[in-house]
């Protein structure tokens, strides 16, 4: 699955990176914890999440996520979006809340990244 596919599943709006849709998405994971999003493996993750804020941005740069959808219609304000401009991230935002928008993912067979377990 691809950038693109999740727009469309999850009728999306693109706020940045829309010349990187085409990227792989091979996991998923959902949180508005970001402590727990730094417990999973992260390699080609999609971040689904209704916490619209910086903190979320440079809690993906860490684990070098590079997309994120925000749920439940929620906009992140101009700083947010910069800093995910600045860090390659692209961001959509769905009106789906967030037990939906997994669920309609994962129908389409994206499934759950794994938990690094210590």
């Amino acid at each position: 699955m691809n950038l693109k596919d999740v727009q469309r599943l999850l009728e999306a709006d693109v706020l940045t990176g829309e010349d990187t849709l085409d990227r792989e998405i091979r996991t998923a994971f959902a949180c508005d914890l970001m402590s727990d999003v730094l417990t999973f493996e992260s390699d080609k993750t999609i971040l689904l999440t209704g916490l619209v804020n910086p903190h979320t941005i440079r809690t993906a740069e860490m684990i070098d996520i590079n997309a994120i959808v925000f749920v439940r219609g929620k906009m992140p304000d101009v700083e947010t979006l910069e800093l995910a401009k600045e860090n390659g991230i692209t961001i959509l935002v769905t009106r789906h809340i967030l037990f939906a928008s997994c669920g309609i993912l994962y129908s389409n067979g994206l499934y759950g990244a794994n938990i690094v377990h210590k």
